[in-house]
């Protein structure tokens, strides 16, 4: 058995599953025909679940290893792009409407932070994996009871060694014919978190490059559109949205499987799990590798971002103006009605006319504010309106990111070699 273990005749097997109808005897009978001594013993006391299931679980536990290190990739990568830009102020959005001002690298940091906690769950997921072990067919192991000559600790020791020499710390106690597909609800949810975070990143990602302020990498030869050949499509972030939803969308099918195996087992979980269990992993490992190619090379136009700071700062600082007026003694009062009607008037050249807006320029030149004048350019200064935004990045850096990039020393050299998109 050992020297034909890797001798596998697929098309042998290919034809008795034809012929029988079923897959893992299929392939007992051809691993049989190559191992004729052991041939009556080949399968003695199992039950097909042995093979799959536990082979689902080894599967599952190496792609999950795989996927770990690219989320861990993602996260090295935007890292850096955070402390690049912690201190390039940036208009925040609220309804993605302009409002109180952050950082380019703030806003990486909330797409971090997302990343860290899928991270954190696809690394309890693995964590938690349970084999299922040598339990039978009803998951009594009765057959191996039978095996052993009634002896109940020599069949605990073989579960034993089977999940030891598996790799795995643990099996299930008690099963049915299958492991409790609530296991693959976990792992399906986990990766499927995932995509929603990616998809909230390329998202933000593609709203930016309307907005002509961040851009995803756009090669020199790439084109953006057949027919509008000025256009800068973000195709890899648009990618990355659109298998995200594929991925969002498969749990329901774990959550009906698991719901509907009737007692100890039924077979409808089988090829529907075929298709989700390999669907949610292969769609996983595309976003990853895409939005590991987005991260790696993103854009930013910073005039572009000091336009539009300079069309919404006016507005923003009034407070600023009204408070250092009041501090060289003007009346808090009077001094907002004069603000309040100088914005007005502004907000009217921006939405009637089409033009700049010119508040700053009003305020230069009504007397009343000459007090404030010398130190105008200071009180618009946008590094005074981001907060501790740069702080916040440094801190989240340190306290939050490096501590989990520290779990994958070592692993993330050759991700580069893996960009293919």
């Amino acid at each position: 058995m050992r020297r034909n273990v890797a001798q596998i005749d697929f098309a042998h097997a290919q034809e008795e599953e034809r012929r029988v109808r079923h897959d893992v005897m299929a392939h007992v009978h051809t691993f049989a025909r190559c191992c004729p001594l052991a041939a009556p013993i080949i399968h003695l006391g199992a039950t097909s679940c042995y093979v799959t299931d536990n082979t689902d679980l080894l599967v599952i536990r190496s792609a999950l290893e795989l996927l770990l290190v690219r989320v861990a990739g993602c996260v090295q990568r935007l890292a850096r792009f955070a402390q690049q830009h912690r201190d390039t102020p940036t208009l925040g959005f609220t309804h993605f409407q302009p409002a109180q001002m952050t950082t380019v690298g703030k806003r990486a940091c909330l797409w971090l932070q997302d990343l860290l906690m899928d991270e954190r769950a696809l690394r309890r997921v693995h964590s938690e994996l349970r084999f299922r072990g040598v339990k039978g067919t009803t998951g009594t192991q009765a057959s191996f009871l039978q095996l052993f000559d009634g002896d109940g600790e020599k069949v605990k020791q073989l579960d034993r060694r089977v999940c030891q020499l598996s790799g795995f710390e643990r099996s299930f106690l008690v099963c049915g014919q299958t492991y409790t597909r609530k296991q693959d609800t976990e792992v399906v949810n986990a990766l499927a978190s995932l995509g929603a975070s990616v998809h909230k990143m390329c998202t933000d990602v593609r709203l930016l490059a309307s907005l002509k302020e961040v851009e995803e990498p756009f090669e020199k030869d790439q084109i953006g559109s057949s027919a509008m050949a000025y256009k800068r499509n973000p195709m890899r972030s648009e990618r990355c949205c659109a298998l995200s939803r594929h991925l969002m969308a498969l749990p329901a099918n774990t959550l009906h499987t698991h719901a509907t195996q009737w007692l100890e087992r039924t077979l409808d979980d089988s090829a529907n799990r075929r298709l989700t269990l390999s669907e949610a992993f292969l769609t996983a490992d595309a976003v990853l590798l895409t939005l590991l190619n987005v991260t790696q090379g993103l854009v930013v136009y910073p005039k572009v971002i000091e336009r539009h700071i300079s069309q919404e700062l006016p507005f923003m600082a009034t407070e600023n103006l009204i408070m250092a007026m009041v501090r060289k003694g003007a009346d808090r009062q009077e001094c907002h009605e004069k603000i309040r009607v100088l914005s007005h008037e502004a907000a009217a050249q921006v939405k009637e006319h089409g033009k700049d807006n010119d508040l700053v320029a009003r305020v230069e030149a009504d007397a009343y504010f000459a007090p404030i004048l010398p130190h105008l350019q200071q009180l618009l200064d946008p590094a005074t309106f981001v907060g501790r935004a740069p702080q916040q990045v440094t801190e989240f850096l340190q306290e939050e990111v490096q501590p989990v990039l520290d779990l994958y020393q070592g692993k993330l050299d050759n991700l580069s070699a893996e960009l293919t998109v």
